[in-house]
């Protein structure tokens, strides 16, 4: 049977400036690159070149990107949350009526964590999962995540119980999903010549000193291959998405799809399995600007295959695992 409140699920992504302008990447901006999980750099140091160099520079840049991808409805991962939302609590109203109150929530910007929470504890619920909608663990998305829950949680007395997911890196329902948007691909578009799983990079320093990420991506792209039963020469998996100078996790994305065509390839179809919803490292850097980069050294075909957004398999998928990690709270 229910219980008296709902489960409260709080679904949370990165984030996104609230304007494609440079007041709000700056607002943006700061937060996202003031948090001690992205860039660990000591703070006064850090202070200085985040508010005196990086903000100045990179805020114009940033909001043109921006404005190329921006849509009615605002940036595309917002755009794209909300339907996750809206979707998942429909398909678990459906197998649970009223036993789940779905929430969204982003890390950076708006709509933040705290305002998703304090919408939860209006609805009354005393049980919280928080779903990052990362599969793959990192000390600086899920931790980071987490850290603006505990903080969140600091203005009121009263706190709900807690669940995390984790991860969700080898969940099966998530590599189906994964694998049947690549079939659908290479059904309506040939099959290409490499497929390229692109993931978000992070610094090698950060995997040196133990954050897992890296190998999550390693285990999500076997899997994915195996479900595929490709061969290895089929397929790749790449880093994107570095910043600053020191070594990022490699092979980089862009470098590979350089080097390429020398190498007899075509014809080049990318995905980027971590990225849940796409976004502007999707729909900006992999879907255009490394296109431009393949293009440019000889390639023949290119092609971006969507994440997953609100596919009815993705959140089928997570309908599962919010079932799974909530067991017990709805008896």
């Amino acid at each position: 049977m229910n219980t008296a409140t709902p489960v409260g699920i709080l679904l949370t992504n990165l984030g996104t400036p609230d304007t494609p302008d440079c007041p709000g990447l700056r607002r943006y901006l700061r937060e996202f690159l003031w948090d001690r999980r992205v860039v660990d750099v000591p703070r006064p140091i850090w202070w200085l070149i985040l508010n005196l160099i990086i903000i100045n520079f990179r805020s114009p840049r940033s909001a043109a990107l921006y404005r190329k991808v921006w849509t009615e409805q605002g940036s595309p991962l917002l755009a794209i949350g909300r339907r996750q939302q809206q979707a998942l609590q429909a398909k678990l109203d459906a197998a649970q009526p009223g036993g789940f109150r779905v929430e969204l929530a982003m890390r950076y910007g708006n709509p933040s964590i705290a305002a998703g929470l304090h919408a939860l504890s209006e609805a009354g619920c005393e049980r919280v999962l928080v779903l990052p909608m990362y599969p793959q663990y990192s000390s600086s998305t899920t931790a980071s995540t987490l850290d603006a829950v505990a903080e969140a949680l600091k203005a009121g007395r009263n706190m709900p119980e807690l669940r995390i997911v984790r991860d969700y890196y080898r969940e099966p329902a998530y590599i189906k999903a994964l694998a049947a948007s690549i079939r659908e691909d290479i059904e309506g578009n040939g099959q290409p010549d490499k497929l390229l799983f692109s993931f978000h990079g992070i610094p090698q320093r950060y995997h040196t000193t133990g954050d897992p990420y890296p190998d999550e991506c390693q285990e999500t792209a076997a899997l994915l291959a195996a479900e595929m039963q490709l061969p290895d020469d089929a397929w790749m998996l790449t880093f994107q998405s570095r910043f600053g100078r020191e070594p990022w996790m490699q092979p980089y994305t862009d470098k590979t799809l350089e080097a390429l065509p020398a190498d007899g390839v075509a014809n080049v179809a990318v995905v980027c399995p971590g990225f849940s919803a796409d976004c502007l490292e999707t729909l900006e850097e992999i879907c255009h600007e490394n296109r431009a980069v393949f293009l440019e050294a000889g390639g023949k075909d290119y092609r971006y295959i969507p994440a997953l957004n609100d596919r009815d398999d993705h959140i089928q998928a997570l309908a599962a695992i919010v079932t799974r990690h909530s067991r017990g709270w709805l008896e």
